[in-house]
């Protein structure tokens, strides 16, 4: 769902306290944890993760599922086994009510992704 805000703080406070927002709040917390330098705002009207050369993660919460927008998974865990059990399209991971984000690979898969990222590669779409 998209929702008219100007601030991190305002989009969570539009959240339900739900399973979405519980999920959502894990990863803004591993996103924060690995790259705390990245600047959270709002872009798409989605949370953003950013630093001057432009954004490196969106998170957003959908009715169905929580997404986690990168680049390229591909690009990010080239044999698949960070993302194992997810469901992921070319440039989204999504969480649904049933998965636990703790019991997946999500935070080595965001620590790869800032490691990358400052490292100067190439992990868009």
């Amino acid at each position: 769902m998209q929702y008219d805000v100007k601030t991190p703080d305002e989009y969570m406070d539009k959240l339900d306290p739900d399973w979405r927002r519980r999920t959502l709040e894990e990863l803004r917390a591993l996103i924060k944890s690995a790259a705390p330098r990245l600047e959270e705002g709002i872009n798409y009207k989605m949370l953003s993760y950013s630093d001057a050369r432009g954004a490196v993660f969106h998170l957003n919460a959908q009715k169905s599922y929580v997404s986690l927008y990168v680049g390229d998974a591909d690009k990010i865990d080239t044999d698949g086994t960070l993302l194992a059990g997810l469901s992921v399209g070319k440039g989204c991971i999504r969480f649904s009510k049933s998965v636990n984000p703790a019991d997946t690979g999500i935070a080595a898969f965001i620590e790869r992704t800032v490691a990358l990222r400052d490292q100067g590669e190439d992990i868009g779409c």
